[in-house]
């Protein structure tokens, strides 16, 4: 899935002002203080190698996470119009998402109910109505309804409302779709309503996808995810890209249960710049990054927004879905330019540079080395991540 997608429908481009966020985010940014003024914490927290490279650990996390709670699969944005079908390949699954000419979004496996072979075998988003498998020409609707087969005088008898496509319970929160991936009665109460409403509040349920890419990584999951959760690697790590941008102090954090709000203020911020210009894009003056339950990444910049899926695959592998998403499509060739420029800049900058360090972590981490991983005041986000999540197992 390396394909750069515009699908364009109507859209004005608009930026997202300070009053157009939830008043819990308005509250978080009000906390921020000058870069002058920020105080750091040391801290010494630690978490032994095994929860990196364990297989214990690993299926304790299948069992009572990614099988017990629902997931995420995509942003809904992914399916710009009624009518659209994709498949992604999610937690070592083949699933179909479909948006239905009804407006209801669905998720099945990807399989015919016939002899299982995949209906659909890449990953664009297709507009139509039917699929049809490729094996023996088994029809389906998008709603997953089995609506017709080859040659029926050759079976005695086809039920076809009991040969549906398999589908997974699924809802829709804060603009991404979540599925019950073992097929059971779904439990919610992770996915927190501040969090879906402030996703509301930036965009994302109406967001445009401008670009979208996969990576597979040889690296645990968690690996992957903690530079999204601390800004100790930033100006270190991103020093030749990003990292000028960034102050080097802690962030405003807020937890809504497994879900972790940060917001920062960039390189040069005081508090006074929110109200010298109340309708200008606060993108410019305020990062937000979310963690959401358990393995969404939500990154906000000045002229999109990143949000990463990251699905474990195995103890060290990992498969991340990346989507850039933008108010609408570039109406300009101004729009178009830095829409274009910004995705091959930030695909280097995740890609080339945080999913390296993920790589070559998970490299010594796998030869036990180190046996405890230690974090300080700039990292205390990770921790706060992992007694939440440590509360699941």
């Amino acid at each position: 899935m390396n394909d750069v997608v515009e699908l364009v429908r109507p859209a004005e481009r608009k930026v997202t002002r300070l009053s157009d966020l939830t008043a819990s985010q308005q509250a978080a940014i009000r906390q921020i203080p000058a870069e002058k003024d920020a105080v750091t914490v040391p801290l010494s927290a630690t978490r032994p190698n095994a929860i990196f490279t364990g297989a214990d650990r690993y299926e304790a996390e299948q069992a009572r996470v990614f099988q017990r709670f629902p997931v995420p699969v995509a942003p809904t944005a992914l399916l710009a119009e009624p009518g659209s079908v994709v498949a992604i390949e999610a937690y070592g699954k083949p699933l179909l998402v479909s948006r239905t000419r009804n407006d209801e979004y669905r998720v099945f496996i990807n399989a015919c109910q016939h002899k299982g072979a995949k209906l659909v075998e890449d990953c664009a988003v297709h507009r139509q109505g039917r699929i049809v498998c490729p094996y023996h020409a088994w029809t389906y609707g998008i709603d997953g309804k089995l609506i017709g087969v080859a040659r029926p005088d050759m079976f005695e008898a086809v039920d076809k409302a009991a040969r549906g496509l398999k589908e997974l319970p699924s809802r829709v929160w804060g603009g991404i779709l979540y599925a019950q991936l073992n097929g059971g009665e779904a439990d919610w109460s992770n996915l927190s309503p501040q969090v879906a409403d402030d996703f509301g509040a930036l965009g994302i349920p109406d967001a445009h996808v401008y670009g979208r890419r996969s990576f597979e990584l040889k690296a645990n999951w968690k690996v992957v995810l903690e530079p999204f959760l601390e800004g100790y690697h930033v100006q270190r790590l991103h020093a030749a890209s990003i990292g000028t941008l960034f102050q080097d102090a802690p962030t405003i954090v807020d937890l809504f249960g497994v879900n972790i709000r940060q917001v920062s203020g960039r390189i040069g911020y005081v508090p006074a710049m929110l109200d010298e210009q109340p309708d200008g894009n606060i993108h410019k003056l305020v990062t937000h990054a979310y963690t959401a339950f358990p393995n969404v990444v939500l990154v906000t910049s000045q002229y999109y927004t990143s949000l990463m899926i990251l699905m474990p695959r195995a103890v060290d592998r990992t498969t991340v879905h990346y989507y850039m998403l933008t108010p609408g499509p570039a109406t300009t060739p101004k729009a178009a330019e830095v829409f274009e420029r910004s995705f091959e800049m930030i695909i280097g900058v995740f890609g080339g540079e945080d999913f390296r360090a993920a790589e070559i972590t998970q490299a010594g981490l796998s030869c036990g080395v180190p046996e405890t991983t230690l974090y300080c005041g700039l990292e205390s986000n990770i921790i706060r991540y992992y007694e939440a999540l440590e509360s699941l197992l």
